[in-house]
């Protein structure tokens, strides 16, 4: 295939043949007004920077000058490890023009992972944002076994003996530089994604151009969003769900992106921008939850019960449109009064008032956590797929039908089908081309049928819905045969509000045992409903005689949803909340099951004693 011209801003007819780089031109030459990219400096109430899409291509244009300056050049890879600011996102971008190949680096990436890392791609240059990630990434400078040459700082002064980022756009453009950009082919490597490190060590996943291509085209054809949507990006963009919402869909949609680098302020840029659009990792979903139930909870009776039959509405208002059928003209007058009366004010109060599209991936969504949010009207569309599927690979949507509780029917770049044992397969046009080699190469990991084996467990219905059961790697065997499938029995745990995390264990073992996490939300809201007074925060509550009677309760409902195989028979309730910053879950919130076996072992074992 070629590309189409470098700097006209037409696009090839057939979508398939389009590149990145032609996207942009084309909405600097069709959009050049239109916002591109919002971002705010680290200061508190920081007004808004914007670049309009002509100064996106412009400024990407003299970066990618200034990187070129440095002896970047075509088929390049350069390293990236910065939170989600405008350096991240415009070098990117700037790389890709260049014929470049950008990879971003989770910024709590451990420094193995990163030598790890740098060593498999091979990479001369990376870009990092300021002190801190300069520690890390110097030793490698001197790595005989690592290629890395320089560093490129992003704060101003942080950057000592390294390159200043501003340096970058500091020399003259070449006169015939413009030779060199926007020629991109579909085949073309556009990024390498690496897998995130729940087992083993990262892998990079090498995605063209085309299959990125694939995907968003195949994504636009299962939702309903207006023109030029905003997208709040603060996932980091080392996850595929980031990269594609946050980098090419917008490039492709000529959308409107607002860069939150902290993403403990996301609240905050919700409220202020008031999406039509909001994705979160399932996590993101039960945190945002239990806010609102510990608000519900310390409410008058008599106000409660005028939301909970606004609730109620709202539920039966979806459950119409879940069946595919029309809801009632009596039904559709009563949810819209208690839409407008009830539930659009407290949207509202949390920015997502304006939301026609949500949706969830990375890990099974627990149910009551999605018909919570049904109650407001918000049907999450709970997608899935894989760093090696170019992100999603099934969806749910309002355009052509949703299941709550299923991830949806495949998008109409991919085929599934169900192996004997269970696991999803899976190829089409944006399965990845295959895992990247230190020599450049890439070792496919297809069948001769061109079949992906993704590792996870799951169904697909009658009506061509797929249910996921769990990870084929994370099924537990019990000492009598069974397979169990934890996460089905954790989502059974995490439905009373107070436990925000759970994890089961049980391999080889007659019996399940769990490692429960207060809700850091919910469980001071409860506590303040039912007069109980603890000091130390939730390490002093998970002690509490009351809290612990109610996790007991909590569990002991949980069991009777289960069968006798999948229900817990001891715990311990942990007193510290996990996190990426401390190794129990990966950047994108999952769960890293090894790491926390590890940590807890003397606790699981003790489960199984006396």
């Amino acid at each position: 295939m070629t590309s189409a011209p470098r700097t006209t801003g037409d696009l090839p007819d057939d979508p398939a043949d389009r590149t990145l780089p032609q996207l942009l031109a084309r909405n600097a030459r069709a959009y050049p007004r239109l916002p591109a990219l919002s971002w705010q400096s680290a200061e508190p109430d920081a007004d808004w920077t914007t670049f309009t899409w002509a100064e996106v291509h412009e400024h990407t244009r003299s970066l990618a000058a200034g990187y070129r300056a440095l002896g970047v050049g075509r088929g390049d890879h350069v390293l990236l490890m910065m939170a989600n600011r405008s350096e991240h996102w415009l070098s990117d971008l700037a790389l890709v023009r260049l014929g470049a190949v950008p990879v971003s680096v989770y910024g709590t990436a451990a420094p193995e992972q990163i030598t790890h890392i740098a060593r498999n791609c091979r990479a001369r240059l990376a870009v990092v944002e300021g002190a801190a990630q300069v520690a890390v990434w110097e030793p490698l400078l001197a790595d005989a076994d690592a290629p890395l040459e320089r560093l490129v700082v992003a704060e101003a002064g942080a950057e000592d003996s390294h390159l200043p980022y501003a340096a970058l756009l500091r020399g003259p453009v070449p006169e015939r530089f413009a030779e060199e950009l926007d020629g991109a082919r579909p085949e073309d490597p556009l990024t390498v994604v690496y897998t995130s490190g729940t087992t083993g060590e990262p892998k990079g996943v090498v995605l063209t151009h085309g299959q990125v291509m694939a995907n968003a085209l195949a994504l636009d054809a299962v939702v309903e969003l207006p023109r030029h949507v905003e997208h709040i990006c603060y996932l980091p963009f080392a996850h595929i769900a980031e990269r594609m919402l946050g980098i090419y869909l917008p490039c492709h949609r000529a959308s409107h992106v607002y860069l939150c680098a902290d993403p403990t302020r996301v609240g905050e840029v919700v409220r202020k921008v008031r999406p039509a659009q909001f994705f979160g990792v399932p996590r993101i979903w039960e945190k945002l939850s239990a806010a609102v139930r510990a608000v519900l909870s310390l409410m008058p009776a008599e106000q409660r019960v005028l939301i909970d039959r606004a609730f109620e509405i709202a539920r039966e208002h979806v459950g119409y449109r879940e069946r595919g059928e029309t809801p009632p003209a009596e039904l559709e007058e009563r949810y819209g009064r208690a839409r407008e009366d009830v539930l659009l004010p407290m949207l509202a109060a949390g920015g997502l008032d304006r939301v026609t599209w949500s949706a969830s991936a990375s890990a099974p969504m627990p149910l009551d956590v999605v018909r919570f949010w049904a109650g407001f009207g918000i049907v999450i569309m709970d997608a899935w797929g894989l760093t090696e599927t170019t992100g999603v690979a099934t969806s749910n949507s309002p355009r052509t039908g949703f299941r709550l509780g299923s991830v949806g029917r495949p998008v109409e770049s991919v085929e599934i089908r169900i192996a004997e044992d269970g696991e999803i397969l899976v190829r089409g046009s944006s399965v990845f081309s295959g895992y990247l080699r230190p020599d450049g190469s890439v070792r496919s990991a297809l069948d001769a049928d061109g079949w992906l084996a993704t590792g996870d467990i799951g169904r697909i219905d009658e009506d061509g819905y797929l249910w996921l059961t769990d990870r084929k790697k994370e099924m537990i065997i019990t000492s009598t045969g069974k397979n169990v499938s934890p996460a089905l029995v954790e989502n059974a745990l995490k439905e009373h509000p107070l436990i925000g995390q759970a994890m089961v264990h049980g391999d080889n073992r007659s019996y399940l045992v769990a490692l429960l996490v207060l809700d850091a939300e919910a469980a001071p809201a409860w506590a303040a409903a039912n007069g109980v007074e603890a000091a130390g925060g939730l390490a002093g509550l998970a002690r509490h005689p009351a809290v612990r009677a109610e996790v007991d309760r909590a569990v002991a409902a949980a069991n009777t949803r289960l069968n006798r195989t999948e229900q817990v028979k001891r715990y311990e309730l942990l007193t510290e909340e996990w996190g990426p910053a401390t190794g129990e879950l990966t950047p994108s919130l999952k769960m890293r099951r090894r790491v926390i076996r590890d940590k807890y072992a003397d606790s699981l074992s003790g489960l199984y004693q006396g």
